[in-house]
Order: structure tokens, then sequence, then C-alpha cells
């Protein structure tokens, strides 16, 4: 049976990287009628951030942890459990700030494991997920920040995403991109169509 995963991070409900990733999820399951997904929105769960007591869990012997490290691990295994099941993973994230939004980064930190998801070796870090798990990333931003262009050194999502998920072993991504969505009423409606047609011919 086929597994997606499905991250949304942004908390509102007009949300355009949300819409774009629901649309994408919707079709694939129309595709997939006997496929599994799973969804998060990192916002609206109030994924934890990272704190002393997790760092310390992620070390700790286990028969040295304590009740609440076990509950800490216990939350982070599952979504690393998840994240390893998924065929597909889908990924909603707004541009906020230049960058991603901070639930979506708490995320982020708790899928991101030595040991689980990447291993430390001589010749630096190793991905430990199968490279070829495909990741789509549904993204809306502001602006538009083309290639060769001052502006594109303010795009901090693109890049890091691309450096975090292939850490892990994702190498395989696909960003669909709904820009000027800060821009004029015409400018905003023009970005999203251009970015509903570019999800169309994924599945063309």
């Amino acid at each position: 049976m086929p597994a997606l995963l499905h991250i949304d991070s942004s908390p509102r409900q007009g949300s355009v990287s949300s819409r774009l990733a629901g649309r994408f999820t919707e079709e694939w399951k129309r595709r997939n009628p006997d496929g599994r997904v799973i969804f998060h929105n990192t916002s609206h769960e109030r994924i934890p951030y990272v704190d002393e007591e997790m760092i310390a869990a992620y070390s700790a012997p286990t028969g040295l942890l304590s009740e609440t490290q076990k509950k800490v691990l216990a939350y982070s295994d599952r979504l690393v459990d998840e994240l390893l099941a998924a065929d597909v993973v889908v990924l909603g994230v707004p541009m906020w700030n230049l960058g991603v939004p901070a639930s979506f980064k708490a995320w982020i930190d708790l899928v991101v494991r030595e040991g689980r998801t990447f291993a430390f070796t001589a010749q630096g870090v190793r991905g430990l997920l199968s490279p070829g798990k495909k990741v789509y990333i549904f993204s809306a931003c502001g602006g538009i920040y083309p290639e060769a262009t001052p502006a594109k050194s303010l795009d901090l999502l693109e890049p890091y995403l691309r450096a975090i998920l292939g850490a892990i072993g994702l190498t395989d991504i696909t960003f669909v991109r709904a820009e000027n969505q800060s821009s004029s009423p015409k400018a905003a409606a023009e970005g999203f169509a251009r970015a509903e047609t570019a999800l169309t011919e994924l599945f063309a």
C-alpha cells in the first residue's frame, strides 16, 4: 500500500501553500485509492520545540530515560517512522521572513535525528532515507526571487530545505511556488495560476 506524508505549516485557513499541497494530495488519493495519507499541520498541532530535556533524551541510554524523556522520544520516533514509511512527501511551506515557519522548523528538528535519519561518517554526513523517496514542496511567497538577480540571495527557504532534506537523503525534490502573493491582486492571481499549472503538469 503506497503512503503519502503531507505536512502543512500555515495556520491560515486560506493559505495558498496549503491549498496547493492539498490539491496535490487529493489528486494523489484519486490515483491511489488504496493509498494511505498521513497528515499534520505543524501550526495547529503545536509541534514542540527542542529543549534541554529533549536534547538529553536523544543521547541518554534507554535504561536511564525519565518518563518525560520517554514521551519526548516516542513523539519524535512516531514522526520519524511516518517519514520513513512514506513513498511520497508533500510539504506546504509558506515563506515567512525569507525562511520557513518556526513550527515547520520544529518538525524538522524532530525528524533530523542522528542514527535514525542521518549518520556521521568519515566522509561526512550520510542520509539514511531512500534517495528514491519523492518530495514535493508547495510554497507561497510575497514577492519573486529570479535566478541570477540580487533578489535571489534573499530566498533562504529553498536552499535551506534542499540542504536539510538532502542531509537525511531526500534529494529528489520538486518545488512549486505561488509568487507575488503580496503584490497587486492581479499579480497574485497570476502567480497562483502559474503554480496551479505547474501542479497539474506533475501528473501529466
